[in-house]
């Protein structure tokens, strides 16, 4: 097949773009600068911004499948940065989709378009849009989120939303070096009673979601204009899930401990703080953040593994003493 993917440069859309590679697929990565390594595999470089509304729409000509991963993630930054990307950019693959005649696309998504502030506890796809979002990520990935299913329901282009939780594993840039970081410095503290139970998903089994999905997907399928929540199945002990990783990595266990209500302040003093200022980094704490840290949040993979057979194939004991290798290899 003929497939696009955007965001090829980041953890996930990298091991969608490799994994397509190993099957024999034409792939063609959407990315802002070139990447090497994809390319000596055989991917071809479409070097532009998601802003770029000619270059994407054009990007999209001739494909069988596009991958739409990339998307301005994190918790804190200007708005207009994140309507462009996640919104804007989302829009111009859409549009580039019915142009050319695609006739599937992927949507990467995040169960942050449901999140309200609350525990989510075994939540399906049922759960609504909330009606106030934590923040611009959440605002802008479910407004894009909505466009593409839409577009599915009105058959224009076959299309569903993979809703992947917590992605981790050998290769993370971000999630895992940074909690580990924090706690070397001493700068990570533990949010509520730290019986929160959380959803994680190892990146392997993100990857095979993705592409069950892609092969999966049709006008016809049950698929259509769809969400669907992916994790490995088995919700952890937030906290004492960090603290087994950094025993293993001989880091001291976190012990300083505050309550969400308390951290939810602190977020709110913070954030703002850091606008009327005009700071630009993140804040060490956001009401959002907070809430992330104190409460439970996972959900019932019950539709992905029906409609398309997603079972998490690395289970997270594997994925962990895989991840925990990688860590010291890299130190």
């Amino acid at each position: 097949m003929r497939i696009l993917v955007t965001g090829a440069r980041g953890f996930l859309g990298r091991g969608i773009a490799e994994r397509l590679m190993e099957r024999g697929e034409q792939v063609a990565v959407l990315v802002r600068s070139s990447d090497d390594a994809l390319a000596r595999r055989g991917a071809e470089m479409v070097l532009t911004d998601l802003g770029d509304r000619d270059r994407v729409m054009a990007a999209c000509a001739g494909r069988d499948l596009v991958y739409h991963v990339a998307a301005k993630a994190g918790i804190w930054g200007p708005r207009e940065e994140y309507f462009r990307s996640n919104v804007e950019g989302a829009r111009n693959i859409l549009d580039g989709c019915r142009k050319h005649r695609v006739p599937r696309l992927v949507y990467t998504s995040s169960p942050s378009v449901t999140f309200d502030g609350g525990d989510a506890v075994n939540a399906n796809e049922s759960l609504p849009y909330p009606s106030r979002f934590e923040n611009d990520y959440c605002l802008t990935k479910a407004t894009a989120e909505r466009e593409i299913l839409e577009a599915g329901r009105k058959r224009e282009v076959a299309t569903c939303a993979i809703r992947p939780h917590l992605i981790w594993g050998p290769g993370d840039p971000h999630l895992i070096p940074r909690v580990v970081a924090a706690a070397r410095a001493g700068r990570l503290m533990q949010v509520g009673d730290g019986r929160n139970l959380v959803d994680i998903t190892y990146v392997d089994n993100a990857v095979d979601a993705h592409l069950q999905a892609g092969d999966a997907l049709s006008l016809d399928s049950p698929l259509n204009g769809q969400p669907y929540f992916i994790s490995q199945g088995e919700p952890v002990a937030l906290w004492p899930w960090i603290n087994g990783l950094l025993e293993k990595l001989g880091v001291a266990p976190i012990k300083k401990q505050i309550s969400m209500a308390a951290a939810r302040r602190i977020g709110a003093v913070l954030e703002g703080a850091y606008r009327l200022l005009g700071l630009k980094s993140e804040p060490r704490m956001t009401r959002f953040l907070a809430a992330q840290l104190g409460t439970s949040h996972y959900y019932d993979i019950s539709a992905a593994r029906r409609d398309f057979g997603y079972a998490p194939r690395v289970a997270s004991d594997e994925g962990m003493d895989r991840l925990i290798a990688w860590l010291k290899a890299s130190r």
